[in-house]
């Protein structure tokens, strides 16, 4: 089915604006203790953007990379939107606003591709960061049927990212983007996740993957990917038991992961988003309070809390003093 967006929301928009945010307030905490980002913040964390503009991290210069890739593409479809993935990814690595702390995992994959080999070849194969998911949230912005989301999803993952948690992980959250902004609440999106995970979990796309459950030495396609949909059911897990229970109000990297790999990222996001939903900008500071990858947990949380709520979630002046403003404009634009 097709996502059905209230245009006044303006819900791609604030997705992508949210990823930012939250991406600009977990940047200077990423590895910091909850000690030390209290002791710098106060209790509540980090709930203003600094400077001018607000830098950003590489997990935002990513998700530009995808959505521009969206943007060009003549069609949803991996011959065509492949070689864009590709060439944006390189034009990322090379640039000289890459130096952010970039991921080695993507720096990798970028140095094989840049070789013109298959992507199947270049991905590393092992890996399942978040790098795999943080970029991903312009895909759950489109208007296409679930089949091309996940595809689509996949395999902006598998060109560097090629562990199955990664592509299932990064399916989940373009889901969860593209739930909300159809009408799904917040506290539905665990229960719905999980339906979801449960019955992807012996799909493996070959249209969009090719191959790549050669290379990862799996004896088929189906025991190749169940592996990732059983690791992001385990966290899916975590996070229901963890919702069932008073918040209280430390480290949300305790119940569901630190987020450095692709599933504890999304559901880490996920519970802040959660926790949080009527005060986004507190979803965001509780993200960028963590032990844990504070700027992708922070980064996903936003873009969670903006495709639920729109661009009223976040203070006006702060559309102004993001950077990359006009990219996240004219991209969220194109989407609401």
């Amino acid at each position: 089915m097709a996502a059905v967006i209230p245009t006044s929301a303006l819900r791609a928009s604030a997705s992508l604006f949210g990823l930012a945010y939250g991406d600009a307030l977990g940047k200077p905490t990423e590895f910091l203790t909850v000690a030390e980002i209290e002791r710098r913040y106060g209790p509540a964390g980090p709930r203003e953007l600094s400077g001018e503009p607000a830098l950003v991290t590489d997990d935002t210069q990513m998700a530009l990379a995808v959505g521009w890739a969206l943007h060009e593409a003549p069609s949803f479809t991996p011959e065509a939107v492949e070689p864009l993935l590709r060439q944006r990814f390189l034009a990322w690595a090379v640039s000289p606003d890459n130096n952010r702390a970039p991921g080695m995992t993507c720096l990798r994959a970028c140095a094989e591709l840049s070789r013109g080999v298959r992507w199947q070849e270049a991905t590393v194969v092992g890996s399942k960061g978040c790098g795999a998911n943080m970029r991903v949230t312009p895909v759950g912005l489109l208007d296409v049927d679930l089949d091309t989301l996940a595809g689509l999803a996949q395999l902006q993952a598998g060109l560097t990212h090629g562990h199955p948690t990664g592509l299932a992980a990064s399916e989940l959250t373009a889901y969860v983007v593209f739930a909300l902004r159809a009408g799904a609440s917040l506290p539905d999106l665990p229960a719905l996740l999980t339906e979801r995970a449960l019955s992807q979990r012996l799909v493996y796309r070959e249209r969009w993957l090719g191959d790549l459950w050669q290379r990862a030495g799996s004896g088929s396609p189906q025991e190749f990917i169940a592996q990732g949909w059983d690791e992001c059911l385990a966290v899916l897990g975590r996070l229901t038991n963890t919702l069932a229970l008073p918040d209280d109000g430390g480290d949300p990297c305790q119940a569901t992961g630190e987020g450095w790999v692709a599933e504890e990222a999304l559901a880490t996001a996920l519970l802040c988003a959660v926790r949080h939903a009527d005060d986004p900008v507190a979803a965001l500071a509780r993200g960028a309070t963590t032990a844990g990858d504070s700027d992708s947990i922070a980064a996903l949380a936003g873009a969670f809390v903006g495709a639920a709520v729109g661009m009223t979630a976040w203070p006006r002046d702060w559309a102004d003093r993001i950077e990359y403003a006009d990219q996240l404009a004219t991209l969220g634009a194109t989407w609401d």
